[in-house]
């Protein structure tokens, strides 16, 4: 990756970004095959577990690598570029070590976070807050789970799930983990999106699971502290940097190709389709979209660091203004995935749609994933603090 936007530094071979690139420079050569093809990418998965990376956010005292957040998101921004499917599941997994250093107990961190990284675990996500057909029912050890889960990205080939589940009694939720191979959980692959075809995003099916309750991280009917809030702002950062790598990939691919393959147009008045001045006026146009959303994403990481390590401490005023921060590195992150992979097509010309190519995987990819929630709202939210200095609601989408 030669362009400057896209330049990553490296030191050692052991450096997490190096490592990234050289994952993500290994699943470009198959992305577009494998898009096409959908289904689960079993082996594509062994690669990210045999790199080490998910290790990464864990802390050293649990034996994982201790990165901060700017580096994983960095990591996620790099392999989504090469392939955001598989971005998505990566950085689904961190959300997951995230949830259990926010909502659990400190034997509950020690203990899964350490079996995290003696036994390479690969967790997924059966925690759709919005869908409340998995229900919790009191029992002696704990909860009982029965339903069904929607959007469990990663859950496929998983090893863990944390899972979400309404409790009736308390008219509440609880958050908790279970092997994804228990006895009564089903993992259906049964995603059919028209983009990130390979995040492993179908339903899951709870039939009389038992939830014991050292592995229930909330408890139904407990307040979530503004510490356990952020789970939502490392969520929100992971989908702003996936919406970064896909545009990043996109402006990296109709580069590549008005260098080496696209014909000028006749009435330009030149020899190759790179010097004609309205591809290059065109060309910083779309750089002017994704350079300020990734400066904003990287100062969020920042801050969501700084919170992230005052722990119990973070104050919901903190808590609401980087509520602000992921909201404004979010939405540009929307606008400049959709439109700079959009918008390539305009520069690139006809003969880049081919299926050879593959360019259309970039705006599908980042059509799909930016319906997560309504870019609007947090428009909304940011005109209301720009307005009267509101902060957003803690919410798990804000």
């Amino acid at each position: 990756m030669s362009h400057a936007l896209l330049k990553t530094s490296h030191t050692h071979a052991d450096d997490p970004l190096q490592i990234a690139a050289e994952l993500a420079q290994r699943l470009a050569a198959t992305a577009n095959a494998r898009d096409q093809a959908g289904g689960h990418a079993a082996q594509e998965r062994e690669w990210i577990r045999e790199s080490g990376l998910l290790t990464l956010s864990i802390p050293t005292a649990y034996g994982g690598q201790g990165a901060d957040w700017p580096t994983v998101y960095q990591v996620i921004r790099i392999l989504a570029r090469a392939d955001s499917a598989l971005a998505h599941v990566f950085g689904f997994h961190h959300l997951q070590l995230a949830g259990i250093q926010l909502y659990g107990s400190a034997q509950q961190q020690r203990r899964f976070l350490t079996q995290t990284v003696e036994q390479n675990l690969f967790w997924g996500n059966a925690l759709n807050p919005l869908d409340k057909r998995t229900v919790a029912t009191d029992a002696d050890y704990g909860f009982e789970l029965d339903g069904i889960k929607s959007f469990s990205s990663g859950s496929v080939g998983s090893d863990w799930l944390t899972i979400s589940a309404w409790h009736e009694a308390s008219q509440s939720a609880l958050i908790g983990v279970v092997p994804s191979r228990q006895h009564g959980v089903a993992v259906q692959a049964d995603w059919d999106a028209f983009g990130q075809k390979q995040t492993d995003s179908g339903n899951v099916h709870f039939n009389k699971v038992s939830l014991p309750s050292t592995q229930v991280l909330q408890a139904p009917g407990v307040k979530a502290t503004a510490q356990a809030t952020l789970r939502s702002q490392v969520a929100q950062l992971i989908m702003a940097n996936l919406y970064l790598g896909i545009g990043e990939g996109a402006f990296e691919a109709a580069r590549e190709y008005i260098a080496k393959e696209a014909r000028p147009w006749f009435a330009s008045g030149v020899d190759k389709a790179g010097a004609d001045p309205l591809i290059q006026h065109r060309f910083g146009q779309l750089w002017l979209k994704l350079r300020p959303a990734s400066v904003l994403a990287d100062h969020a990481a920042q801050e969501l660091d700084r919170l992230f390590r005052l722990g119990a401490a973070v104050t919901a005023q903190q808590r609401g203004e980087l509520a602000v921060s992921v909201a404004e590195a979010k939405v540009l992150a929307h606008q400049a995935g959709v439109d700079v992979s959009n918008d390539i097509f305009e520069l690139t010309g006809a003969r880049s749609t081919s299926a050879k190519f593959g360019y259309d995987r970039f705006w599908r990819n980042v059509r799909v994933h930016t319906l997560h929630d309504p870019v609007d709202y947090k428009i909304r939210d940011l005109g209301r603090y720009a307005l009267d200095g509101t902060l957003p609601e803690p919410t798990a989408y804000s």
